[in-house]
């Protein structure tokens, strides 16, 4: 269901992409073994809290968020990692953990990491940890309008 909700979207906005199943998976580098996908080529969405208010956090698999960099950025006060209980009713038909990072189509805004801009494309999971999208990164830019900023730092 959540593959096809984006996928119907992404047809209305005429914008091509490219789906790959593979066997479940629930981390990056698992995913990225099963998919043959190089680790730091997937995009991993990390829910945060600015404010008080639920936030994307789109970054390259092999990194982890900084948070008082992106907390400079949003120009947040107080951040935190939100907890499944805060985000979960926010994604109905998505698996814990692997929303698409298009925060548009759910009210919530999204931060992308600088690294992931300078690809041409963006691989993400579709909503399961069964199957990945992707798609040209310009034309994920002109759908979401992400903030783009350097908050991702190695693991």
């Amino acid at each position: 269901m959540p593959v096809r909700r984006l996928q119907e979207y992404l047809d209305k906005q005429h914008v091509p992409y490219t789906t790959q199943r593979h066997e479940p998976a629930y981390t990056t580098s698992e995913v990225a073994e099963l998919a043959h996908v190089p680790g730091q080529e997937i995009a991993k969405t990390v829910m945060v809290k600015l404010d008080g208010t639920l936030a994307m956090a789109v970054l390259p698999g092999c990194c982890r968020v900084d948070l008082a960099r992106l907390g400079a950025l949003a120009g947040a006060t107080v951040i935190e990692l939100a907890t499944e209980c805060e985000f979960r009713d926010r994604f109905p038909y998505c698996a814990i953990g692997a929303m698409p990072p298009f925060g548009n189509l759910y009210g919530v805004p999204v931060f992308v990491a600088a690294r992931l801009a300078l690809d041409e494309e963006i691989v993400f999971n579709a909503g399961t940890h069964a199957e990945l999208m992707r798609l040209r990164f310009a034309d994920f830019d002109r759908l979401v309008r992400p903030i783009i900023g350097r908050f991702a730092v190695p693991l």
